[in-house]
């Protein structure tokens, strides 16, 4: 048996050889996968002091079957509704406590981002189409802007507001849309941006550019700077949007134990982050080796390959970027948004049809504090 499995290794190696060897010598026109930056770690992982480790058995579903991949949430406190974009173009709401769902409006595109403004209205960052703003009173979907210093957006991503009007929000990515995320993600190269709207002067501004995967944004309460994510960095940074350090970029936190998607501020003195997925060893090997992210392009381009998306949460931190606590399962894949009201918190995902519901006065990572 021995004999017979070494020859069946030699076999496999000899067929497997001359397609390794011509993968290693075609470099494709559209595709060149860069090594990650040397500020990229596959050291220790930050944790959290509290987590609840089963979240799903911990969590109801909300409109089950109505909210195709809702990816992102917003909160009016005043109307009692949820507002999440969905995979079928809808904008939609949710009743809060209740569970109603209803057709808002139809933006036509893919709507990811999604904020209340002061007018009521929710801007929205629109994947393929832009960014832009829904009337409170018709539904009418306005387009603020799809383009900054000549380059139109291919992937409007995270979005906030300040308490001024400014929109802030992501492109991320610059040459690949949607559809085709994740090989910008393998490609792993800077192609995201950080950008401001102003809807007095209809100005779009580049804050800063060469981001990977540029995803979530979030205004401080202090409304003198953001918090923004870069999803395959694994970590979030402070642009400073007043003050002494305006315009100033540093470090919030970083070594995140899974790839950032969406922030919220809950208005309580945290963040909450949402992780679409866990570190794992698989990632760790794409990540290390531009080789066989090619190698993974390549196959792609004829075999949908499954990338090992699990472990998906959500973790809270300060103001200061410090962990507070961890809400995850095995289980869960692509979360993407995840928000406190009252005593529950909320998440969506790009690949459930339905929000969930955790009660924080029943939840373990709670009591733990106590």
């Amino acid at each position: 048996m021995a004999a017979a499995g070494l020859r069946f290794v030699k076999a496999v190696a000899l067929v497997l050889a001359p397609v390794l060897l011509a993968a290693a010598l075609y470099n494709p026109d559209d595709f060149s996968p860069a090594p990650m930056p040397p500020e990229y770690s596959y050291g220790p992982v930050v944790t959290a002091p509290r987590h609840e480790a089963r979240v799903l058995q911990a969590s109801e579903r909300v409109g089950e079957g109505r909210l195709p991949g809702p990816e992102d949430l917003a909160y009016d406190a005043a109307g009692g509704w949820l507002y999440t974009g969905c995979a079928d173009r809808w904008v939609r709401r949710v009743s809060v406590p209740g569970g109603d769902v209803e057709d808002w409006a139809r933006t036509g595109g893919r709507p990811l981002g999604v904020v209340l403004a002061a007018d009521g209205g929710l801007v929205v960052a629109d994947a393929d189409i832009g960014l832009l703003k829904v009337s409170p009173v018709d539904g009418k979907v306005e387009l603020l802007t799809d383009t900054a210093e000549g380059v139109k957006f291919k992937l409007a991503d995270g979005v906030d507001v300040a308490a001024d009007g400014n929109v802030y929000f992501t492109d991320a990515s610059y040459k690949y849309n949607l559809a085709n995320h994740m090989t910008d993600v393998l490609e792993a190269r800077p192609h995201g941006r950080l950008l401001s709207f102003d809807p007095a002067t209809g100005k779009t501004a580049v804050l800063a550019r060469d981001l990977y995967f540029a995803n979530g944004v979030a205004v401080a309460p202090d409304q003198r700077s953001l918090v923004y994510c870069e999803t395959p960095m694994r970590r979030c940074s402070r642009y400073h949007i007043a003050g002494d350090k305006k315009g100033t970029v540093e470090k919030f936190i970083d070594n995140l134990l899974g790839f950032p998607d969406n922030i919220r501020y809950d208005g309580e003195g945290l963040y909450w982050i949402a992780l679409s997925a866990g570190r794992t060893l698989q990632w760790d090997m794409l990540t290390k080796y531009p080789f066989i992210r090619k190698l993974v392009y390549l196959v792609e381009k004829f075999v949908a390959l499954p990338h090992g998306l699990k472990n998906s949460g959500g973790m809270s931190v300060t103001l200061d970027g410090e962990p507070v606590s961890f809400y995850s399962d095995p289980g869960l894949a692509l979360a993407t948004g995840w928000l406190k009201v009252g005593n529950h918190l909320y998440y969506g995902s790009l690949v459930e049809t339905y929000l969930s519901r955790i009660d924080l006065t029943k939840s373990s990572a709670e009591s733990s504090q106590e």
